[in-house]
């Protein structure tokens, strides 16, 4: 990643609203992908008791979107332009892990793949995510 001064400490102390509010902790940063878990709780289920599709999304769009910000200069960030998910395995308990990877690192759009696994490695989603570079005003 480009902000080599971002550590997981940092990018951890970072979050908040809906991402700390359903639990996303980020793990592991490397020089191309970011990796974050996420409960599956109370928070995170839908009614029947299994991780909601749009958590799973909420995850994957905020490894992405992370992940590209880090891959930015300063004086820039990054926002959502399209996402998609294939939810494939449901989830009762424990925790999901996810992966951002880089698809396309381009001077105005970036296209990420994010793969959300199970305690048992086991695919849960599979999304990808574009974003749009812009300049902070």
């Amino acid at each position: 990643m480009k902000r080599k001064n971002w550590t997981i400490e940092k990018i951890n102390a970072h979050s908040r609203n809906m991402v700390k509010h359903i639990g996303i902790e980020f793990t592991e940063m490397t020089e191309n992908t970011l990796s974050a878990k996420m409960p599956v709780d109370s928070r995170t289920q839908q009614p029947f008791g299994i991780l909601h599709g749009g958590a799973s999304v909420v995850l994957a769009e905020t490894l992405g979107s992370m992940a590209g910000y880090l891959q930015l200069e300063e004086g820039k960030h990054c926002v959502g332009l399209e996402i998609n998910a294939n939810h494939l395995r449901s989830v009762k308990t424990g925790y999901v892990y996810g992966q951002a990877k880089a698809i396309h690192l381009g001077r105005k759009t970036q296209v990420w793949e994010i793969k959300i696994t199970d305690e048992m490695d086991e695919l849960v989603c599979i999304s990808r995510l574009t974003t749009m570079i812009i300049k902070n005003e």
